[in-house]
């Protein structure tokens, strides 16, 4: 890594992490999602590592109509800053930030209607105190081509922008910081084959930065354009339903190197979910310092509720009446729409990825009543006594070691906090000081 690839690395993240009471750090992890299980994981890692820790929502769980968690962006900060006291969390180390906002949830409008409803959601996001914000305006709305031209991309995020600004000095507020970038991946992971991944090219990383510097010129942002921290680039890291793309560094060296002449920026690097350590650890050293996690968080929460559904029925002789999975079952074959599109192949196997997909497009359903229900069921089922060890063995192999040395107490919710903290394991390593 060079010197000024470093430099510009740390220049950004103390942009990111402002007056908070912390070290900057060398990367950082950005927890996408909004399952609270999810974040008081990361809540309580932060207690522990004594790190400032992002929580970021995205347009579609979280937007000025409800998105499909029914928060708006107060509500959702509101809810993270509960989790936050109830575990012991220095709010002033929380960052919040907002990811692919633009006129992704309302798209299928023709583009000034969904524009205007982007607009909305980000003075939703700046009112309620949300201070790194990733414009995202490469989707194509009614009419348009699916993915839009450079030009077209940053003069949308530019609008955005001025919404933003205003927003913020209308409140008295301190201006975000900004993500962009038109080589987006699509939120919650890809939706074909990964068999032609292709790394962003460092002419076209250059290219993106300079034509939103253009455009927020355009629009008389130059102030704000000094608070863009961060490009979106694709390094070679995606995962699809049933496969995951990992990051080959050879394959991103000249990426990488862009960063040499973009300074005072790092790269975003966005479906991280499910790369080994090694390969999070070199995304951090070419210079991709944010690293996004979400679907791969609830992955490792469905996996233990899961185990433990398998826990309860050895322990009741069999019996799976309303256990998670069926109920699960039940409720994405009631309301398809989050998962129809992404899954083809066979009765069994869109069942297969209904449930066990890498995309996890389970996780839309967790907020619904009836699965909160179901999982209550299943942690009154099993109570507080320990559950057997050689049960956690068979059924949460990953976490045995750490019930049978004493580290961790093998009950329903501490299992599955230890779970999604067994995912979050190797970010924590990957953005650490390592010699």
């Amino acid at each position: 890594m060079s010197p000024s690839l470093a430099d510009g690395r740390a220049a950004a993240l103390a942009q990111l992490v402002g007056d908070r009471p912390v070290a900057v750090p060398r990367g950082i992890t950005s927890v996408c999602s909004a399952h609270p299980l999810v974040i008081e994981a990361a809540l309580r890692r932060g207690v522990i590592e004594d790190a400032a820790v992002l929580i970021e929502a995205t347009c579609n769980q979280v937007n000025q109509e409800g998105g499909y968690t029914g928060m708006t962006p107060s509500g959702f900060r509101r809810f993270v800053e509960e989790i936050a006291e109830q575990v012991g969390f220095d709010g002033r180390r929380l960052i919040f930030g907002g990811d692919h906002l633009g006129p992704n949830p309302w798209r299928t409008l023709e583009a000034e209607a969904a524009l205007e409803r982007a607009e909305a959601m980000v003075a939703a996001y700046v009112e309620a105190g949300f201070g790194k914000l990733h414009l995202d305006t490469s989707m194509g709305c009614a009419g348009e081509p699916a993915a839009l031209d450079d030009a077209t991309t940053a003069r949308r995020a530019a609008r955005l922008a001025v919404v933003a600004e205003a927003t913020a000095g209308r409140l008295g507020l301190a201006p975000p910081v900004y993500i962009v970038g038109t080589e987006v991946p699509p939120p919650g992971g890809a939706h074909e084959s990964l068999a032609h991944l292709a790394v962003t090219s460092p002419i076209a990383a250059q290219r993106t930065h300079a034509v939103h510097r253009e455009a927020f010129a355009a629009a008389g942002l130059d102030p704000a354009f000094e608070r863009v921290i961060g490009l979106v680039v694709q390094p070679g890291v995606e995962f699809g339903s049933t496969e995951v793309a990992i990051y080959r560094p050879e394959r991103a060296a000249a990426l990488s190197a862009a960063l040499d002449h973009l300074p005072g920026l790092v790269f975003e690097a966005h479906s991280t979910d499910y790369q080994p350590a090694a390969a999070l650890g070199g995304l951090v050293d070419d210079g991709f310092a944010i690293l996004k996690v979400g679907p791969g968080l609830t992955f490792a929460l469905r996996e233990a509720l899961y185990g433990l559904d398998a826990i309860a029925a050895v322990l009741e002789a069999g019996s799976v009446s309303g256990s998670v999975q069926a109920t699960m079952e039940v409720l994405m074959l009631e309301n398809p729409a989050h998962w129809r599109s992404h899954y083809a192949g066979s009765d069994a196997a869109q069942r297969l990825q209904r449930h066990f997909s890498y995309s996890d497009r389970i996780r839309y359903y967790w907020p619904l009543p009836e699965a909160a229900r179901a999982v209550d069921r299943l942690f009154a089922r099993l109570g507080e006594d320990a559950i057997p060890e050689v049960l956690i063995s068979q059924y949460l192999a990953r976490l045995y070691p750490d019930v049978v040395t004493g580290q961790l107490a093998a009950r329903p919710r501490d299992l599955c906090l230890a779970a999604i903290g067994k995912a979050l394991d190797p970010y924590a390593w990957a953005v650490s000081a390592r010699a």
